[in-house]
């Protein structure tokens, strides 16, 4: 059978998306397929919500944009070095990798945990396209305390933008990049415009009138967490600590042609995680003028943090359909890659109905503006969940045979169950969320020493039971 004839039998064996199969070279993609993604990802609803929710946390000028600069270099490294290399070696979805070493019964467990986690996301960035789509029917917007949805055309709103997100996100990786190769110019231009508006609303004619913006800082808004500068750097390098050093992209850059494409992943954070997060909290700096707000300044709370309205205020109907798309953007990979983790659960269900599921959890998530108005927090949280297991891949990547143990493991053996990564992420969680709770430690600050932890722990552990 000739090369072509194998690599098409194989791409019809798993549906197109090679789920369980490396993917072949025909299907290799270059780098300007990761550069329309990753800016499209990252330049996206999230962005809307993280910007101003900065302010709401008190940060200074320098704070934000030195340490904005230093925390997304840190992140692109880590695609670079740790996710890409490995990708592009195995050329494995991550929930596939994870099963040959860990053995299908625990990596079950792992993959709905991580599918869950990735619709609660995906529902937050629904609920930020859902804030443009009420804009024109004066619907109330959530407040940064709320966790109900405030109406029913909220309600109907939020399933209607979630049905149409989960149909292009079911369609497969192809349709997700064209997606986002489409809008992302749009949603770049919309921020870069909203931070221009913004700057002349805020009478911002020097450098100095920009730094005084965010001054040396400020308290918190009430219910909020205060950000310094370490809390910056930190959290922007993990914030999609999941994706990179916790190896999620593993199933994107299976399609890469080589690791080199790691460094596209800096087209969404210094778009994204830069650029657009400041001209974001821009816009919350104009609204946070407004007699509106100060109305609930004044009565100690904290003023509502909803895109639409916010990008409206700046560029009118253009800035609706940005926070529409924005929302979309972040959303449909998101949602792809929680299709893909329940997908390696029950493998005989067809990508394109499992996605949809994927799709329908989010949306019902979505619904509930908690999980956008407490951002922050959430995403501290589920990268510290899913990120130790990811370094489960990269020490055995790297250290298997220096240590002396038998790399996939679970597949090697035919088990099902492999002890000694479920103990290295127990003992890393259970130690350092203790210490998180206990000492009042933002979550983030333990997830690289978890992450280490896991790892060292998992070489350990295979050292001694592997005999």
């Amino acid at each position: 059978m000739s090369q072509f004839n194998i690599e098409e039998e194989i791409e019809g064996i798993a549906g197109g998306e090679f789920e369980r199969q490396p993917v072949p070279k025909s299907s290799w993609k270059g780098w300007k397929s990761f550069l329309g993604m990753y800016a499209g990802e990252h330049a996206a609803g999230t962005e809307f919500m993280i910007g101003p929710l900065f302010l709401t946390a008190g940060v200074s000028a320098f704070d934000l944009i030195v340490g904005l600069l230093i925390g997304n270099l840190l992140a692109v490294v880590s695609w670079r070095f740790l996710t890409a290399e490995i990708a592009v070696k195995n050329r494995l979805t991550l929930y596939y990798h994870l099963e040959k070493i860990c053995g299908k019964n625990l990596v079950t467990t792992y993959n709905l945990a991580n599918g869950i986690l990735f619709c609660f996301l995906a529902g937050a960035m629904i609920t930020v396209s859902a804030t443009a789509v009420g804009v024109p029917f004066d619907m109330e917007m959530p407040k940064l305390t709320d966790t109900m949805p405030s109406s029913i055309n909220w309600v109907i709103i939020v399933i209607l933008i979630g049905a149409v997100i989960s149909i292009i996100a079911a369609r497969g990786y192809d349709t997700v990049s064209k997606a986002a190769n489409w809008m992302s110019p749009v949603i770049v231009s919309a921020f870069i415009a909203c931070g221009i508006v913004a700057l002349n609303q805020l009478e911002v004619r020097s450098f100095d009138d920009f730094w005084a913006i965010w001054g040396e800082g400020s308290e918190p808004f009430p219910g909020q967490v205060k950000f310094t500068f370490w809390h910056v750097v930190i959290w922007s390098w993990f914030c999609n600590a999941a994706m990179h050093i916790g190896m999620s992209d593993l199933s994107v850059f299976r399609f890469a042609k080589s690791p080199s494409a790691g460094w596209t992943t800096a087209a969404g954070m210094y778009v994204g995680h830069y650029m657009a997060w400041i001209a974001a909290a821009l816009l919350y700096a104009v609204y946070l003028k407004s007699p509106e707000a100060q109305v609930f300044l004044s009565n100690g709370e904290a003023p509502p943090v909803a895109p639409g309205p916010l990008a409206n205020n700046a560029i009118g109907i253009f800035g609706i359909i940005a926070v529409v798309l924005a929302g979309w953007t972040t959303a449909n990979p998101t949602i792809y890659r929680a299709g893909l983790a329940f997908q390696a659960i029950i493998p005989k269900v067809s990508t394109f109905w499992i996605t949809i599921i994927a799709g329908s959890i989010a949306t019902l998530a979505g619904i509930f503006p908690a999980f956008a108005m407490k951002l922050l927090g959430f995403v501290a949280l589920y990268g510290f969940i899913l990120a130790p297991f990811g370094a489960v891949i990269v020490f055995e990547h790297f250290f298997a045979k220096k240590v002396g143990i038998i790399p996939f493991y679970a597949e090697e053996k035919k088990i099902n169950f492999n002890t000694s990564v479920l103990l290295a992420w127990i003992i890393s969680f259970g130690i350092f969320y203790y210490i998180s709770e206990q000492f009042d430690v933002f979550l983030s600050f333990v997830t690289l020493p978890a992450w280490l932890s896991c790892g060292i722990l998992y070489l350990v552990f295979s050292k001694i039971l592997q005999k």
